[in-house]
């Protein structure tokens, strides 16, 4: 925590003041770095590595849309996965995290997806909204479909609205199993040294699929993902 603090302070306020003249997408590279770095300390001050599978399931090109869609089981992914994407990411996430010093005056600064849970109706549109402008200049959305950080073990309500927006725009969804809290648990201030498998699935075709049902394909990958890299967990 120690590390996070010292690192982001500076780089968060370099960002606000250089966002005047920077555009979007090399202003996300330099936050990425910011990234890397914490990444860089998790891995040496606390002993956690990082194992990927499935790079190559990512689509190819410049100009390749794509929607993520990550189990959530700590803060580790939302630091880790954008330092593995080729394409700047926008994150989906409470507005109230802007309200966070330095780290949430950055994420004002990234063009990100923030809405209000309290109105569904409202966030979902905006969501939508949103996440077309954001695909169309060469972004990839990332979302949680659990909504919130979910217990090592266990599996919460899966939302559809990132299969309702990739079939509103024609993107490809990419299922990914994260078992980060095997090493960083979900309110634990203690992390313990070990291997987080990251695991990225084959895209799936939204074109022509109805949100619930490409919602319960994705599910189904994940949570057997899940089972897969960290057995231990559902004995």
């Amino acid at each position: 925590m120690a590390w996070i603090l010292i690192t982001v302070i500076p780089w968060g306020l370099t960002l606000v003041v250089i966002s005047v003249w920077v555009r979007r997408t090399p202003l996300w590279w330099f936050a990425v770095n910011w990234f890397r770095l914490v990444i860089w300390g998790t891995r040496v001050i606390l002993g956690i590595q990082v194992r990927v599978s499935g790079m190559d399931n990512l689509p190819q090109g410049a100009s390749s849309p794509a929607i993520l869609l990550s189990k959530h089981q700590s803060t580790l992914e939302t630091l880790l996965l954008p330092t593995l994407m080729p394409h700047p990411l926008a994150f989906v996430f409470k507005r109230e995290l802007l309200r966070l010093p330095f780290f949430g005056w950055s994420m004002a600064r990234l063009d990100m997806i923030h809405i209000n849970r309290e109105s569904r109706a409202a966030a979902l549109k905006h969501v939508v909204a949103q996440g077309k402008r954001l695909l169309a200049q060469g972004t990839w959305i990332i979302m949680f479909p659990e909504g919130t950080r979910i217990a090592r073990g266990e599996k919460g309500t899966y939302q559809t609205a990132g299969t309702r927006l990739a079939v509103e725009t024609g993107a490809p969804v990419i299922p990914i199993a994260v078992s980060s809290g095997k090493c960083w648990p979900r309110k634990g201030f203690i992390k313990v040294p070990g291997v987080v498998d990251v695991s990225i699935g084959p895209p799936i075709p939204s074109v022509g699929r109805e949100p619930k049902e490409l919602m319960r394909e994705v599910e189904a990958w994940i949570e057997a993902e899940m089972r897969r890299i960290d057995p231990e967990a559902y004995v």
